[in-house]
């Protein structure tokens, strides 16, 4: 009996033998591919935690310096952000911070150049929207009426059609085109939630062209329909 069983148990391992001789070498490379994969996965997200917790550091130091106004260091602050998160939102969100300082403190150039970043680096839709409309502030107040428009001519995600409208229409009245103006205002006003307080700006200035809010009306009760 012990011999049969001796006999059994060998020519089980003669099969694992054969089995190992056979697949042995594609297993050992299939169990290194998948732990080099999972090692990589983990370094990957260790290496993404790390790079945010870094750019948000980064970007505490941005408002830092933003609010003690010193521009040598805002700029070398932000340049370094840029440098080294360039494709973070920190990054995104500290260009928009940096050009709302230089374009309130009478530094339109810096503003637009930085606003132009954001605009083209961004990966984030609406940090590229919020840009644009900003930039397009911007080059109205320098009357440089072309180009504002200019900024407003590209697709804008949703939720941001009114805003664009209502910039659209500061920039025609500015033209002397009213009825353009008047138009993309009404659009405005139309998209704008009735309960916020800029559709109430929008109202005021259609009421400056001569223009009865009221016109409005049927197009929001069918909108609420």
């Amino acid at each position: 009996m012990a011999n049969q069983l001796d006999l059994e148990e060998q020519e089980q391992l003669d099969q694992i033998k054969h089995f190992w001789k056979q697949y042995g070498n594609l297993i050992t490379w299939v169990l290194i591919v998948v732990l080099a994969a999972f090692a990589s996965w983990n370094f990957y997200n260790y290496w993404q935690r790390s790079q945010a917790n870094q750019a948000a550091a980064l970007f505490d130091e941005v408002e830092r310096s933003i609010q003690s106004g010193d521009s040598a260091k805002i700029d070398r602050v932000f340049s370094d952000m840029k440098d080294r998160f360039a494709s973070t939102a920190y990054a995104q969100q500290s260009g928009l911070l940096v050009a709302g300082h230089y374009a309130t403190t009478g530094k339109a150039d810096v503003a637009k150049s930085t606003l132009l970043w954001v605009a083209e680096k961004s990966s984030d839709a609406g940090y590229q929207a919020v840009a644009k409309l900003r930039l397009a502030g911007i080059l109205m107040d320098a009357k440089d009426l072309d180009g504002a428009m200019s900024q407003l001519g590209s697709s804008f995600p949703a939720g941001f059609e009114a805003l664009v409208a209502d910039r659209k229409g500061d920039i025609l009245a500015l033209q002397g085109n009213r009825s353009k103006a008047v138009e993309e205002y009404q659009k405005a006003y139309r998209l704008f939630d009735p309960l916020t307080e800029y559709r109430r700006l929008v109202e005021i200035k259609l009421g400056a062209l001569g223009v009865n809010v009221q016109n409005t009306a049927p197009a929001d009760a069918a909108q609420g329909k």
